[in-house]
């Protein structure tokens, strides 16, 4: 077992006793314990297979490959319609994961069969994604901003579709359009880190935040 996750366990402010039931179970199907993105993960021959975190209103195993799973109880839950491949089973008691016990084994041995086959989900291609008329339209009349656009690696370039087609409105698409323009300009993702001090590169860790308020 990983020490970190027993500070994390000994530390939680919520769910502990059923984070703690979770772990029991997850551990006994023979994956690997590790601590990832500040949350206890299980894997196989160093592929994430399952992850455990909580939420105010519940807590969760997070099946990376969820998709994939036959669910036969009906029980995965799919977090919002843009996720793929990860797909959640929720609980809000400990006796609840306790009722619940052979069928979460069972789940998890589904999801390390399909590890070891080396099952991969079929993602969405990048021409599968709706291209606001807005950003359409800003291709159309900012040559240099669909040069630098196409010329994002296709994870970025779904980032960026998934964000504007979200928004409802029209005002609201073109604004986060150009919100995001000098970013896309400087050949950046979402989330990639611009400040140049994140410990996650490429990705942004937050720590800007901290340093502003050093400042």
């Amino acid at each position: 077992m990983d020490p970190r996750v027993d500070d994390f366990l000994n530390t939680a402010e919520k769910w502990q006793k059923e984070l703690r039931l979770l772990r029991s179970i997850v551990f006994s199907c023979g994956l690997t314990e590790e601590f990832k993105w500040k949350h206890p993960c299980y894997t196989y021959q160093g592929k994430n297979v399952v992850l455990i975190h909580g939420f105010k209103n519940y807590c969760a195993l997070l099946f990376y490959k969820g998709a994939l799973l036959k669910d036969t109880e009906g029980i995965l839950v799919q977090q919002t319609k843009n996720v793929q491949a990860g797909r959640q089973i929720r609980f809000t008691s400990a006796p609840e994961i306790a009722n619940m016990e052979a069928t979460l084994k069972a789940y998890i041995f589904e999801a390390i069969e399909l590890e070891k086959a080396g099952v991969k989900v079929p993602y969405k291609k990048t021409a599968d994604f709706t291209v606001p008329e807005e950003l359409q339209t800003k291709f159309k009349n900012d040559p240099a901003f669909k040069t630098a656009f196409k010329a994002l690696t296709p994870g970025r370039q779904k980032g960026y579709l998934l964000h504007f087609s979200q928004a409802k409105q029209t005002a609201t698409r073109k604004a986060r359009i150009e919100k995001y323009t000098s970013r896309i300009l400087n050949g950046k993702g979402i989330n990639d880190c611009v400040c140049g001090h994140s410990k996650r590169m490429p990705n942004c860790d937050g720590s800007h935040k901290h340093l502003s308020k050093k400042s």
